[in-house]
């Protein structure tokens, strides 16, 4: 018994290994955080990004409507606006509030990670789920129209948009996620955007859809059958280019800030007479300025890549190629 108890000396507990304590203190601290209640929040900039998600909400509410509606339209005193175009304007009015918020918070030096979890909440509401769900719901109101087709082509459509819109979610979710991760609280090093951005991915499809709505019907009235045939493109173009956003959206390609690059600070001369021409294509046609606006800005990220990553290498790698020869 006494060998035993020299062999194997008790160790006083206040003598536990460094490695025990500092586990030990890290648990400690982890329960503090996990019970650590968030106390105070910036106003105004929390006020505005909850804006950007009720704007999304309206817009989810209002393409459900144009499906009940008897005249699909949506009428308040003199105003009167189809149901998915008015969705679309509330997506479009998601986007301001989403400008505002972020611009108040650095303007008033609050942004905090509280901001930034809600801000991408709102967003996946406002750029994500409503986008999708109104072009689901368009195409859904078009393929109760079809008469005389067999029901394993409409099931096919059927299957084949709502995948289109399901991937779309899913790659918006995923870029939001991404940005928080990867986000810098400084201003200048907002420059540009990895990937297409959540607001300019939605942007495309709300121009289409509003234009569609409000000036293809104008259209009609002077050419029937261009309506008809451009008013079919654009409704089938849709899943498609849900999926290509969605791709977009996942890439690594690069796009522009336009605030920062093209409007803050001192800019050459020849910004501002394309900001007046951009005006002025809004006064002559919203519907028109939307789609442009839009369409090009998801188009220019895609085509610099393009550019610079296939046609200026392949004619690199083409001279490479001459002069080794003529050596």
């Amino acid at each position: 018994m006494n060998d035993l108890n020299e062999s194997e000396p008790i160790r006083p507990v206040n003598q536990r290994p460094t490695k025990l304590r500092a586990e030990a203190a890290k648990e400690s601290f982890l329960r503090r955080m996990r019970r650590q209640r968030l106390k105070y929040i910036t106003i105004l900039p929390s006020l505005v990004t909850i804006i950007n998600g009720a704007c999304g909400f309206a817009a989810i509410s209002f393409a459900s409507q144009a499906a009940v509606s008897p005249t699909g339209e949506f009428s308040y005193h003199r105003l009167v606006v189809p149901y998915f175009a008015m969705a679309g304007y509330m997506i479009l009015l998601a986007m301001v509030a989403d400008m505002l918020d972020g611009r108040l918070a650095r303007m008033s030096q609050s942004t905090s990670s509280f901001g930034g979890q809600l801000d991408s909440l709102c967003d996946i509401i406002s750029f994500g789920v409503a986008p999708a769900f109104l072009m689901l719901k368009i195409l859904e109101h078009r393929l109760a129209d079809f008469t005389g087709v067999h029901p394993v082509i409409i099931s096919f459509l059927e299957r084949f948009i709502w995948l289109a819109a399901a991937a779309y979610i899913s790659c918006a979710a995923i870029r939001l996620a991404r940005f928080n991760v990867e986000n810098e609280e400084d201003e200048s090093a907002h420059m540009s955007f990895v990937g297409l951005p959540t607001p300019g991915a939605a942007g495309v499809i709300v121009s289409l859809v509003i234009f569609h709505q409000e000036t293809v019907p104008d259209i009609a009235e002077h050419s029937p059958q261009a309506c008809l045939v451009l008013g079919e493109t654009i409704l089938y173009l849709l899943p498609v280019l849900a999926l290509w956003l969605a791709v977009l959206m996942v890439s690594r390609i690069r796009y522009s800030h336009v605030i920062n690059q093209y409007i803050r600070g001192k800019k050459p001369f020849a910004h501002l007479i394309r900001a007046l021409l951009f005006f002025g294509l809004v006064i002559w046609s919203r519907q028109v300025a939307f789609v442009v606006i839009f369409c090009g800005f998801a188009a220019s990220g895609f085509l610099k890549w393009f550019y610079y990553r296939v046609i200026r290498r392949g004619r690199l790698a083409v001279d490479e190629s001459t002069a080794a020869a003529m050596e």
